[in-house]
């Protein structure tokens, strides 16, 4: 196929495109964890080369959402119980940490945050999955930003987006999602009080919770022999 290699960028423009629908696609489900990323049917579907594409599933390799075994080419990472537990680990240290700078930082955008939970909270019944998961991300994205202004959102996004390669999201029961989304308005109020300690427990009894549901997931996909 021709067109993507003969404009000076258009590759990389490419490469940027097909990384955006994949994450999107791992994130939301769509792809999901142990599934093959085959570099000719996503040219095929993308209109475009498999040098991007190569590029593409290379970033996701960074991003820690896919990995490339040799001889099997690139599948959507799949974490086991163990991996799940140590990034819940991190979470709760790095996003405790981010709520509580957020809560005194002064750079939190409590409309921002507010609208989030709203858009969440709209979409709950019948529950849109695939948007309250962008919205769940975004929302604590936002918190990063306001806990700091670049090294720890960078740190902590890949620990973040990880375990939702297992589609936590759609294991909430209705009670848990309603639980989530009274903890997200908990730390907005803890972070418009400037309560950087109440912050930080909202976010650990927030993340303690979300652990519980990928663990259920986790075990009911590999059940005990």
């Amino acid at each position: 196929m021709t067109g993507d290699d003969d404009v000076p960028n258009a590759g990389e423009q490419a490469a940027d495109r097909v990384h955006a629908t994949l994450r999107a696609e791992i994130l939301d489900g769509v792809r999901t964890a142990g599934s093959r990323l085959r570099e000719e049917e996503i040219a095929a579907a993308q209109g475009t080369s498999r040098t991007p594409v190569r590029e593409a599933i290379r970033r996701l390799a960074a991003d820690g959402l896919a990995e490339i075994a040799p001889r099997r080419g690139a599948v959507v990472v799949a974490w086991d119980a163990d991996d799940l537990d140590e990034l819940f680990d991190l979470r709760v240290v790095l996003e405790g940490h981010a709520a509580a700078r957020a809560a005194v930082s002064g750079r939190a955008d409590l409309d921002r945050l507010r609208a989030l939970c709203d858009r969440m909270e709209a979409l709950r019944t019948p529950p849109d999955y695939p948007a309250i998961t962008r919205l769940n991300l975004e929302f604590h994205r936002e918190v990063h930003r306001a806990g700091g202004r670049r090294v720890l959102p960078e740190l902590v996004a890949r620990v973040v987006e990880a375990p939702l390669v297992q589609s936590t999201i759609r294991r909430y029961t209705p009670d848990r999602l309603d639980r989530s989304f009274a903890q997200h308005r908990d730390l907005v109020a803890a972070i418009e009080a400037g309560d950087a300690d109440w912050a930080r427990a909202v976010m650990t009894a927030h993340l303690r919770a979300a652990r519980e549901v990928v663990r259920d997931a986790v075990t009911n996909a590999h059940p005990s022999p």
